[in-house]
């Protein structure tokens, strides 16, 4: 048989069993697209399928702004960067092919294939790596697919899985790396697997790295060919990653400019915890998921005992999957894993690299003859060792065990009949596979309804959202004006995934002066910060040009909402356009009231804000929590003051969870919590004729309300504000993808203010932006005309320069390649010279 025919089964066979076992798993679990139940769990559903809408919007010309600017989320944001992070995958092209409001199911084909991927690429490493039954390394190669890591957290952080498929190709560039082969390929895929995703291509180059390590000290290369093929591999890795650099630093520079987020110090997970998350059905979002399916286990723990594989190479393998698995525990390990900053979610993201050391060496215990009985029963007690040692951890459950046990039954069984003839060797890979697949499913099913019992959920893409793009498409009037799809979001990146042109933003590249300018407006947060809110407020609507909103009932997929019967709705405003124009000098800085804040922002004072009075219930006084505010617990208290007839009463309490309501008006609720969840302001209603403000404040949770908490606007002082600044601003704005275009009237003065937040990458008349308050601004030009504003992402003009050097490079490099092919060729007495079998190249494969 020839030898491409058993890889080519083997890489079936592992793609295969991948995608059967997940969606077997996920069948068994009633989720998305098998059942009722939403696989959109946490970030899933509120950034990547939302992020993914976009992609297929760009993809279909209908998105606002390109590549460099979002003019949907954040009131204009860079792009790039969030383009590099979450849709540079290859991959994530295909959601183009998928109907938009089936961008859910696009995902999840997606997330599959990038296993089945990953499978396949594996499988053909190990094969490289040495010749073997093909059977075995599908097998084997699915087990790497199908870790706890790949199944249980990165299938619902789909960009992630870009990490999983490049180890495994990063394995197979550092083996022609050290033998001398495709030399301009392996710079390709390099930058290839660097710009689908930086971080998780980070650990696997370092996996790589190791592997390629390993190889060079068992294969007993000379010293020349050592430092042959480390050249050649550092240049392959520096040429790759320069060919990326047009993302890579754009993404780099985009995380040092965004919100900080969460800050935690790495705490090592429990060994009784570590142990159990090498067992099937166990769950935790902060200990290492290392299943890979007890017949994979039971080879690594064999290899230490399988004399027919060499000392050397034996101890190496054994040694390098142990001290991996040790540095996943130590911090500056840790840190060095994670590029030198603990990550905010999971701390253990590198897991899948030990997973693929851990196949790798499974892959040498069998590629050099079936463990004999003296490998199996000491590779037997190891891992009961370990299976004992996870007993003492609250994570195993009434599944584990019992999976545990099936599956070492049958791998033993498995191991122990391969050689005794074709009929039982065949008995023996269904076994080997059953069992993993077996293993896999039901692990599957249990992290899918485990996801769904301790995570938030978002449902998939139904009747909520096709009300809200319908509503949102009939209302938009952009440029001319923003359309907000509402304050009442379905996730947190709502205008992505139904369209508008709204504040809403949630991403790991949130600006912070987005995050603290709307903090200065009363806006709201989750996240700590990263996932900032709509705010509804005709003020900053103004401020932002939002000349429609979207309002409707509340998510009813949430459980925690009421039961809430409001028809979808818009509101129109006559706002002023984009570009607008302030008077002379420096605006007053913001200060602690965002009603205030808001004012400077606008230019003219449309609030009234009072004095307040808290009481408790019973009457009594309310301690105050410093200068500035009061301390509340759970229960009910009253808020008074007094304010002019006919204004609309607005309430600021960023740290209150509970509900407020303006006299016999309808409740409001708040969901603040400083520093990780933050309450916008709310409107409550209108002051009646005696100008009494009272407000009853019912918290369910310890907090603080502001001194300062209440605002009443006036309407008409906010229509001559608007107004005025309709009057004086641009007679016409022309947006692109790139930035924007202002005509201004005749004799204008004062500072240019664009309605977007100065994030690091604006230029106005060819000079770095002026900031506003936090807006886009700059000068007037001196003799009137118009105003040229462009973006250009931070890091874009380097990155570019860079990639540029090392296609040079690389194109100079292979041009020499093959000049020297060409002298070379005819020199033999009889013809080409044909090469000698290169070191360390593959033995053939066995049917």
């Amino acid at each position: 048989m020839p030898t491409s025919r058993p890889r080519l089964c083997a890489g079936s066979l592992a793609a295969l069993l991948t995608v059967a076992a997940v969606c077997a798993g996920d069948a068994v679990a009633r989720v998305f697209p098998f059942g009722p139940h939403t696989r959109s769990v946490n970030d899933l559903g509120n950034q990547f399928v939302p992020f993914h809408a976009r992609l297929w919007d760009l993809l279909h010309g209908n998105a606002d702004g390109g590549l460099l600017l979002n003019w949907s989320s954040g009131y204009g944001t860079s792009f790039l960067p969030d383009l590099g992070t979450y849709l540079t995958s290859p991959f994530a092209l295909l959601v183009g092919v998928f109907p938009r409001d089936r961008i859910d199911l696009a995902v999840y084909v997606v997330t599959v294939l990038k296993m089945a991927s990953a499978a396949a690429l594996m499988t053909l490493f190990l094969l490289t790596v040495r010749g073997g039954r093909w059977w075995a390394a599908g097998t084997l190669g699915a087990s790497y697919a199908l870790c706890g890591w790949s199944v249980a957290e990165a299938s619902y952080n789909p960009m992630w899985l870009d990490g999983l498929v490049a180890l495994p190709l990063l394995c197979l560039v550092a083996e022609w790396a050290r033998t001398g082969r495709h030399r301009v390929a392996g710079p390709l895929l390099v930058a290839v697997v660097w710009a689908a995703n930086f971080y998780t291509a980070y650990m696997a180059t370092l996996g790589a790295a190791l592997v390629l390590a390993v190889r060079f000290f068992t294969e007993r290369d000379d010293r020349r060919a050592v430092v042959r093929g480390l050249v050649r591999a550092v240049c392959t890795v520096g040429v790759g990653i320069g060919l990326s650099a047009p993302v890579l630093l754009p993404v780099y520079l985009g995380t040092k400019h965004a919100y900080p987020g969460w800050d935690r110090a790495f705490a090592p997970a429990a060994w009784p915890d570590v142990l159990a998350r090498l067992l099937p059905a166990t769950y935790s979002f902060f200990t290492p998921a290392l299943f890979l399916g007890t017949g994979t286990l039971l080879l690594v723990c064999a290899l230490a005992f399988q004399r027919s594989v060499p000392g050397r190479e034996r101890w190496t393998w054994v040694g390098l999957v142990a001290g991996v698995a040790l540095s996943l525990q130590w911090e500056p390990t840790h840190l060095l894993w994670h590029a030198f900053a603990t990550p905010n979610g999971s701390p253990y993201r590198q897991t899948f690299v030990l997973a693929g050391l851990m196949v790798i060496a499974a892959w040498v215990s069998v590629s050099y003859g079936w463990p004999e009985r003296r490998a199996l029963i000491g590779g037997g007690g190891v891992l009961v060792l370990p299976a004992a040692g996870a007993g003492f951890s609250d994570l195993v459950t009434g599944w584990t065990y019992p999976l545990f046990g099936v599956g070492l039954v049958a791998a033993a069984c498995a191991l122990v009949l391969v050689g005794r003839g074709r009929r039982l060797a065949a008995l023996a890979a269904v076994l080997l596979i059953g069992a993993q697949a077996g293993q896999a499913a039901a692990s599957t099913a249990y992290f899918d309804r485990e996801r769904l019992n301790r995570l938030d959920d978002y449902a998939p893409w139904g009747e909520r959202q096709r009300t809200q793009a319908a509503v949102v498409a009939g209302a938009d009037g952009w440029p001319g004006y923003r359309t907000d799809p509402g304050r009442e979001q379905t996730t947190a990146n709502d205008p992505l995934l139904v369209g508008g042109q709204g504040g809403q933003y949630y991403s790991s590249h949130t600006p912070a002066v987005l995050t603290r300018t709307m903090r200065a407006l009363g806006g709201g947060w989750t996240s700590n910060g990263r996932a900032v809110q709509s705010l509804d407020n005709p003020v900053t609507d103004a401020v932002f040009s939002v000349g429609a909103r979207v309002r409707g009932p509340r998510d009813p997929h949430q459980g925690a909402n009421l039961p809430d019967d409001r028809p979808v709705t818009v509101s129109r405003a006559g706002t002023p356009p984009l570009v607008t124009v302030r008077g002379p000098g420096e605006p007053v800085p913001y200060g602690r009231s965002p009603f205030r804040n808001q004012e400077q922002l606008l230019g003219s004072r449309v609030y009234t804000v009072p004095k307040t009075v808290l009481r408790a219930a019973d009457g009594g006084a309310v301690n105050d929590k410093g200068a500035y505010d009061y301390r509340v617990g759970r229960g009910t208290y009253t808020l008074t003051a007094a304010c002019p007839a006919g204004t609309e009463a607005y309430l600021w309490s960023p740290d209150m969870f509970g509900w407020a309501r303006l006299g016999e008006g309808p409740e409001v609720e708040f969901k603040g919590q400083l520093p990780a969840r933050r309450a916008a302001m709310h409107h409550l209603g209108k002051v009646g004729g005696a100008g009494s403000v009272r407000v009853t404040l019912t918290p369910v949770r310890a907090g603080t309300v502001p001194h300062r908490a209440v605002g009443c606007l006036d309407r008409a002082r906010l229509d001559s504000a608007v107004a005025e600044l309709k009057r004086t601003g641009a007679s016409a704005v022309h947006v692109t993808d790139h930035g924007v275009r202002a005509e201004l009237p005749p004799g204008t003065t004062g500072t240019v203010v664009l309605a977007a937040p100065r994030i690091a990458g604006w230029s106005c008349q060819g000079r770095p932006a002026d900031s506003y308050l936090g807006l886009v601004a700059t000068p007037a030009p001196a003799r009137g005309g118009s105003v040229d504003c462009t973006f250009r992402p931070p890091g874009l003009r380097a990155g570019a320069a860079a990639g540029a050097g090392a296609l040079v490079v690389l194109v100079l490099g292979g041009a020499a390649l093959a000049y020297r092919r060409r002298r070379g060729a005819g020199t033999g007495p009889h013809g080409p010279d044909r090469a000698p079998q290169e070191a360390g190249a593959p033995e053939p494969v066995n049917a």
